[in-house]
C-alpha cells in the first residue's frame, strides 16, 4: 500500500468517525420505522392504533366521526411519540429515546 492510499484510508477512517459520532443512540431504529412507514398505504389497516374505547366493550356502534376522531388521535399519539424519539436521540438520551420509540412502534403496529 502506498503512502496517498494510506493517506486516504486515514481521512476516511476519521469522516467515517465523525459521522457516527455525530448519531443518536437510536438514531438508525427511527430511521428504520421511518422507512416503514414511508412504504406503507395509508389506511385503516395500516395506521396507528389505540386501544379499545370503552363504548365499544359495551357494544355501542362507532359513528364515522367517532372512528374519524380515534383515527387522528392514535396518529397524533403515534407522530407525538416518533417527535420524543427525535428529541431524545439528538439529546443522547438513549433510554428516552428507547422508551418513546417503542411507544411508537406498538402504537404503529410494529410490535
Amino acid at each position: 500500500m502506498n503512502r496517498s492510499q494510506i493517506v486516504l484510508l486515514a481521512a476516511l477512517a476519521c469522516i467515517g468517525g465523525a459521522t457516527a459520532a455525530q448519531a443518536g443512540a437510536c438514531t438508525t431504529q427511527i430511521a428504520e420505522v421511518e422507512r416503514y412507514l414511508a412504504r406503507i398505504k395509508p389506511g385503516a389497516k395500516s395506521g396507528p392504533t389505540a386501544p379499545q374505547s370503552i363504548e365499544a366493550q359495551l357494544h355501542h356502534q362507532p359513528t364515522p366521526g367517532s372512528v374519524q376522531t380515534a383515527e387522528a388521535k392514535a396518529r397524533a399519539d403515534a407522530d407525538a411519540a416518533l417527535d420524543r424519539a427525535r428529541k431524545a436521540d439528538a439529546e443522547g438520551d438513549a433510554r428516552a429515546c428507547t422508551n418513546a420509540l417503542d411507544e411508537a412502534k406498538m402504537l404503529y403496529g410494529l410490535e
